[in-house]
């Protein structure tokens, strides 16, 4: 009977209250980053640094589509850098084609994959996280909070007007000193309670699935510093240089080469023909005349 009315004292049911209202909180939020770090882990699990030029569409519609990872996607894709291979297809089925390097060989990333897929991205921010690491705090403070509390109201209840009235605030002093340190024991011990459950819930749930994915993740996307992208810029943009510099060097020759085959394909043929027309009307035309000059010696004659 002591128990039972120790336990349904109103300080200790808040105690109580609160701290199985922190474990449900936290299983919950937990449970739900577990579940969706699973899902995320599956998904990227299916695919291989070397099928990204050929699939990079399929895992951009997913990431953009899955709201626990869209925002750290988004950002992320800005630093991607694409092969020569790769071509994005717009919402009017337009393609894009991403020319860097001759180099780049596949999909590679300026900044590390893990600096937006990380703990504070996946995990912290899905919940309200503050309020969860500051329960263990409001636990403790319940502690002197309630004790001072029932300390200060027994102390108003003495009563001594009388002898007997003397020895009952006194005795119900007593009970209420020890409901009063009972309290602190029950602050501190839900407290400490909490702190571990949710310690190890943390690491079961949460950690040990984030460490999954940052490591495929991290795996999947090649990290190329953004120096060395300049560099191969520079690289490529020099051998470009070069083969328009041997181009405009043989031009000219080409162009030669191109004029005289030109000339020697359709202009001769044609003067042939030509000629050979013009000395076929000279023919004919000669030919009348030295017909014409025999008819008139006949006239003659006769």
């Amino acid at each position: 009977m002591q128990i039972i009315h120790i336990l349904t004292d109103i300080p200790i049911l808040v105690v109580l209250f609160t701290f199985l209202f922190s474990i449900f909180y936290c299983l919950k939020n937990y449970t739900f980053v577990n579940k969706n770090l699973n899902i995320f882990f599956s998904f990227i699990s299916m695919f291989k640094k070397n099928d990204l030029n050929f699939r990079f569409k399929e895992i951009d519609e997913w990431m953009s589509a899955n709201p626990y990872v869209s925002a750290p996607w988004m950002e992320f894709k800005n630093t991607l850098v694409f092969s020569e291979s790769v071509a994005l297809k717009g919402k009017d089925n337009s393609l894009t084609y991403k020319e860097v390097s001759s180099t780049v060989q596949n999909i590679q990333t300026t900044v590390d994959p893990l600096y937006f897929f990380n703990e504070e991205t996946l995990v912290t921010s899905k919940f309200n996280n503050k309020f969860l690491q500051s329960i263990p705090t409001i636990l403790t403070g319940f502690g002197p909070l309630f004790t001072f509390l029932k300390i200060a109201t027994a102390f108003g209840k003495i009563d001594f007007s009388s002898q007997e009235r003397t020895i009952s605030s006194v005795a119900n002093l007593m009970s209420s000193m020890q409901t009063a340190a009972l309290v602190s024991v029950f602050a501190v011990g839900s407290s400490l309670l909490f702190l571990i459950f949710e310690r190890v819930l943390y690491q079961k749930k949460c950690r040990s699935v984030l460490a999954k994915c940052e490591d495929v993740i991290g795996k999947l996307f090649d990290n190329i510093s953004s120096e060395k992208f300049l560099l191969e810029l520079l690289k490529e943009t020099k051998i470009q240089n070069n083969s328009m510099s041997h181009l405009i060097t043989s031009m000219p020759e080409h162009f030669k080469t191109a004029f005289t085959a030109g000339i020697a394909s359709n202009l001769v043929p044609y003067l042939e023909n030509l000629i050979f027309g013009m000395n076929q009307v000279n023919k004919t035309m000669k030919d009348v005349a030295k017909s014409a000059s025999s008819g008139d010696d006949v006239d003659d004659l006769f």
